[in-house]
């Protein structure tokens, strides 16, 4: 078992990592303009599963394999950069189609469902082999010597429940300033602003492998 103390730092660790700027952070804050507070929970979930399938990818040598050969690297940090810039893509073409709603309108195929949100966060999550580099990095700093792979899935649960308390309160903030969101002159700037950012890191990945 992990030491209560060294399972609290990590998850403090954890939590503050998640809080940096970077895809995730964009998708969560989007699918909850787009889908409400449900939706950016459910983005969050799916990142936090991507989460866990990168720990569990370590905790079994996977990952280990994934960073060690350049090519299966670049290939998946080329694929994640390519599914960075559709979903900025994608905001774009919602800013030039204009379909937002005003305050009190509805309009269910404007709307994000969680089940997409959830899929794009994990999809943002396992496209990103940074991630399998940062844990790599990462967990050998909170276990001993002599670890076991049981250890290692604790710190994957932890790592899970980490990335799922900040994106929560993240979709819970965006969400608690809905009405202020709403205004499609807003939510307009917004997804422009959003998409942006989402290109710029898909090329930003994509010129660091080229």
């Amino acid at each position: 078992m992990i030491p209560g103390a060294t399972a609290a730092s990590f998850l403090l660790v954890v939590i503050l990592g998640a809080m940096s700027p970077g895809p995730d952070f964009v998708v969560v804050t989007r699918s909850s303009l787009a889908g409400g507070r449900r939706a950016g929970i459910a983005a969050g979930a799916g990142i936090s599963l991507g989460v866990f399938a990168w720990v569990v990818a370590i905790a079994f040598g996977v990952a280990a394999v994934l960073t060690a050969s350049a090519v299966a690297f670049s290939v998946v940090k080329l694929v994640g950069a390519g599914y960075l810039v559709f979903l900025g893509v994608k905001a774009w073409l919602a800013v030039r189609r204009g379909e937002y709603r005003e305050p009190g309108e509805t309009d269910e195929r404007a709307t994000l469902k969680a089940g997409a949100a959830f899929r794009q966060g994990l999809l943002t999550n396992l496209l990103n082999p940074k991630v399998a580099v940062y844990f790599l990095a990462l967990l050998p700093q909170f276990l001993p010597t002599r670890s076991s792979t049981l250890q290692t899935l604790e710190l994957a649960a932890i790592a899970t429940v980490g990335t799922v308390l900040w994106f929560a309160a993240l979709a819970l903030v965006v969400g608690a300033l809905k009405r202020f969101f709403s205004d499609g002159r807003v939510r307009r700037g917004l997804d422009a602003v959003l998409g942006s950012v989402l290109v710029a890191l898909g090329v930003k990945v994509a010129a660091e492998t080229a």
